[in-house]
């Protein structure tokens, strides 16, 4: 099990970061979900933004009304009654993200079975089978970070990433997957496409799921991706 550690820094003018480990599991995950639930709780209107990750918090406050000394004290006293919850309680929603898995749709796919000496539809079955947990949004509004890929298809990140990955590629990189939420370059491997909009400045919420739901991915057909909104745009590598 990772060591549990907690400590608290200074990461700005205005904000704060809660570094929990030096790396994760699934305990630490759950004390990031239940921890930030509770600063927004307790600093209230004072919180600007609170960016949840693997193994720390990212706490960022309005220093016209408070400072860092009052949001550290608060930060400790969290932690402090944090150290002996059960977590067996923890709310975590299910969420279920169509995919079209396809040469047409996932041009890594093909190599990625190769190297781990798989069919491609063993592939496929594969990366359906678990339910990943959502440890961090970043990189970009609605890039979720998915773990853990199931070590049989877990690949390295492209030696060359893309100039061009389309919005709503559904990509491994070590024993991550995540859905790209709008084009941008990108080095994970590419296998298939998702419907979903990962990010909807439109609506609220804005993104189908958040730090410790649960994601589950379910093959659809071409037509389907389609009526769903799909688009199939092909991946361009970079020069």
């Amino acid at each position: 099990m990772t060591k549990y550690d907690p400590n608290i820094s200074i990461a700005g003018e205005n904000s704060l970061i809660i570094h929990l480990s030096e790396t994760s599991d699934e305990v630490v995950a759950d004390r990031v979900q239940q921890i930030s639930a509770l600063v927004r709780t307790y600093i209230g209107a004072d919180l600007i933004d609170l960016v949840p990750s693997y193994a720390s918090i990212l706490v960022i406050y309005d220093h016209f009304k408070t400072d860092h000394f009052i949001v550290s004290k608060v930060l400790k006293r969290i932690i402090s009654e944090t150290e002996n919850l059960n977590l067996t309680n923890r709310k975590s929603t299910l969420v279920t993200l169509p995919v079209y898995y396809s040469l047409e749709s996932g041009p890594d796919l093909s190599n990625l079975a190769k190297i781990a000496n798989l069919s491609i539809n063993e592939v496929i079955t594969i990366h359906q089978q678990v339910e990943y947990r959502v440890y961090a949004i970043g990189f970009a509004p609605g890039f979720a970070y998915l773990g853990n890929v199931d070590k049989r298809i877990a690949a390295p990140r492209l030696s060359t990433p893309r100039l061009r990955v389309p919005r709503g590629a559904v990509a491994i990189a070590d024993q991550q997957t995540a859905v790209y939420p709008s084009e941008s370059p990108g080095g994970w491997n590419l296998i298939g496409l998702c419907p979903t909009l990962m990010f909807d400045p439109n609506k609220i919420p804005s993104m189908p799921v958040k730090t410790g739901d649960r994601v589950k991915f379910k093959a659809i057909e071409r037509n389907e991706f389609i009526e769903l909104g799909g688009d199939v745009a092909p991946a361009r590598d970079s020069l």
